[in-house]
């Protein structure tokens, strides 16, 4: 599978992918319940492939400003992996850790951006927990990197390596609930070696 690419995954291979990202997102979830000390719902995961040029759509147009957090991934698995947020959510959530202190207006000041730094940092190291346990490869992330800015711009860099796995990617959208409704985006992007590991250590390749 030297020239994978998601425009070829078989059904098996894209079943065994989208419940990766369903125990992902479920196992974030619970982190994230626990960092803020509350039960949070969570609906089924939406995980589909998705044409590169119509990923804004699917998580708002080019112009919605969206806080992006992104950890670079190293080990067996490497590349990136990236939780998006609209910004205003972004602001709420940072207020759920902060007991509801916020700062008036768009802006977010440096205690907000700790606040959503910490999120990204459980969220994601949740997720990459899951994945390392259920394949059995060792994945180490960096220090969480925010970008706040409109959703066409964010990906506009990232998708130059989205273009090396084909003109589809997997994107997961999941839907948390307390008290307001967080519409999170997850996106996944190991180098092409790195998929073949994954889908090799589940038996799928």
């Amino acid at each position: 599978m030297a020239e994978m690419n998601f425009d070829e995954l078989s059904n098996i291979q894209y079943d065994v992918l989208r419940e990766l990202g369903n125990i992902g997102a479920g196992n974030a979830t619970t982190a994230l319940s626990s960092l803020i000390n509350a039960k949070i719902g969570m609906k089924v995961p939406k995980v589909q492939l998705v044409d590169i040029k119509d990923i804004a759509s699917f998580v708002g147009d080019e112009e919605t400003e969206m806080v992006a957090i992104m950890v670079m991934l190293n080990g067996d698995i490497e590349g990136f992996m990236m939780f998006l947020l609209e910004s205003s959510v972004a602001k709420e959530l940072a207020g759920l850790l902060m007991g509801g202190m916020v700062s008036e207006g768009d802006e977010f000041n440096e205690m907000e951006l700790s606040a959503v730094r910490e999120v990204g940092n459980i969220i994601t190291g949740a997720y990459l927990t899951s994945l390392a346990d259920l394949t059995h490869l060792t994945i180490s992330e960096s220090i969480p990197y925010i970008q706040i800015d409109m959703i066409g711009a964010i990906m506009s860099v990232p998708a130059i390596e989205f273009g090396k796995l084909g003109d589809k990617i997997l994107l997961i959208e999941t839907e948390f609930e307390h008290g307001i409704t967080i519409n999170g985006y997850y996106i996944l992007v190991p180098e092409l070696a790195s998929y073949e590991k994954i889908l090799k250590a589940l038996g799928v390749c």
